[in-house]
């Protein structure tokens, strides 16, 4: 049976790589899935996701002169992946004032070091504007 893309087929995990994962499809030819196809969220270690020898079904996204583009992430039942991607909206909102939050502390404490640092400074030079005398 020949590839075509928007096919949804099921593959075996192949390898494993830092980029992605290889997948070998019942037609015998193999398949990569990207790094960024894994998953709807964040990946990174595609193994914190799937093993070597696990049966995945992937969506063909390309065929390009024997190389075969793959997806986990698209193959998903739209109702899974919109259910995911609501959490995530979700989940992103509530990271947004934890954020503002956290920046507005870094601010305050930044700018707390850098008048002790400015203070250190000063009293080193002598306080402020006092240029250093020389006597002759």
């Amino acid at each position: 049976m020949a590839l075509e893309v928007g096919q949804i087929v099921e593959g075996k995990v192949a390898g494993i790589t830092n980029f992605g994962a290889f997948i070998e499809l019942s037609s015998g030819e193999t398949g990569l899935v990207h790094i960024s196809e894994v998953a709807d969220k964040y990946v990174k270690d595609v193994k914190d996701f799937i093993k070597q020898g696990d049966l995945v079904k992937v969506k063909v996204l390309t065929l390009d002169n024997g190389k075969i583009g793959l997806s986990i992430r698209q193959a998903q039942p739209n109702a899974e992946r919109n259910t995911n991607n609501n959490n995530s909206f979700n989940n992103s909102r509530s990271k947004q004032a934890s954020f503002e939050d956290k920046l507005s502390k870094f601010l305050k404490d930044s700018d707390e070091r850098q008048s002790a640092l400015r203070k250190n400074v000063e009293s080193k030079r002598g306080g402020r504007g006092g240029g250093r005398v020389t006597t002759i």
